[in-house]
């Protein structure tokens, strides 16, 4: 009998959105934005299957400006909660992080997935929070930060259950935890 995945959780910056270097303060106010390479299909083949939600430090956004950057690219519709690590007061390297936001979304640690570029962010914590977690190693070319992305898991660290260089291999990953 499969696992009943309930939600997956996205990282908002070069996991869903790309973050340009030589742009400045809140992402809704860059005078360009960009979706990640196959962030709308993904979420298009997800939607439905799932509850979607972003979880992110946010930057220097606030949660409306995280919304309104996804909406410029028509991402903000697949979401039913933004949750940031700011507004909750705990670092998003920290596992309490997750916890509070899987109690905010009504969801049990097992249920959830976490999909991100960032080693410790996005697969450390969550892995120690009790989610599944995806490291997202974005291709050079897609633009994702080589900084976040690289460094392997340290020894006796919660390595990732799965790690992709595509957002397209996601759906596939997820079919087979359901089926195992």
């Amino acid at each position: 009998m499969g696992s009943l995945i309930e939600v997956v959780c996205f990282d908002w910056g070069d996991t869903l959105m790309k973050v340009l270097p030589d742009q400045t303060g809140p992402m809704a106010g860059w005078p360009e934005v960009e979706a990640m390479p196959g962030a709308t299909r993904v979420l298009r083949a997800l939607r439905g299957r799932y509850r979607l939600a972003v979880l992110t430090t946010g930057g220097e956004s606030s949660e409306e400006q995280v919304r309104q950057a996804l909406r410029r690219v028509d991402l903000d519709r697949y979401f039913e909660r933004l949750i940031l690590s700011r507004n909750l007061g705990l670092a998003k390297s920290d596992p309490e992080f997750y916890r509070a936001a899987l109690s905010i979304l009504g969801c049990r640690p097992a249920a959830a997935v976490m999909v991100g570029d960032s080693l410790e962010n996005d697969v450390v914590a969550a892995r120690q929070a009790g989610l599944r977690a995806v490291w997202y190693v974005p291709r050079p070319e897609t633009g994702g930060d080589a900084a976040g992305a690289r460094a392997a898991p340290a020894r006796g660290r919660p390595e990732p259950d799965a790690t992709i260089r595509d957002l397209a291999e996601l759906p596939g990953i997820l079919d087979r935890w359901e089926n195992e």
